[in-house]
């Protein structure tokens, strides 16, 4: 499970980005980014980009395929919502 401070991390760029378009910037697409990482990183994902596992790493983890990864609810929720904020920013992916 995502620790507070990362789900908080993620709602104040979540609402940050969604009503200041001036934080359309590389910094805010990294931050969504990584908020969105945080949380797979928690459930035990194994990332395949060389970005993502220089960043997270892959120690500990266990799902490979990122549709088996263990998300509750409240993870689903603030996936969707940080992907709908990298696309409205126009992240690269």
């Amino acid at each position: 499970m995502p620790s507070l401070r990362t789900s908080l991390s993620a709602a104040a760029l979540l609402a940050a980005t969604a009503t200041s378009p001036a934080l359309a910037s590389p910094e805010a697409c990294e931050g969504l980014w990584t908020a969105r990482n945080e949380i797979y990183k928690a459930q035990g994902y194994c990332f395949r980009t060389q970005r993502a596992i220089a960043a997270f790493g892959n120690a500990g983890c266990q799902y490979d395929n990122i549709e088996d990864v263990p998300l509750s609810a409240n993870d689903r929720r603030a996936i969707a919502d940080i992907v709908r904020q990298e696309r409205a920013l126009r992240c690269p992916r």
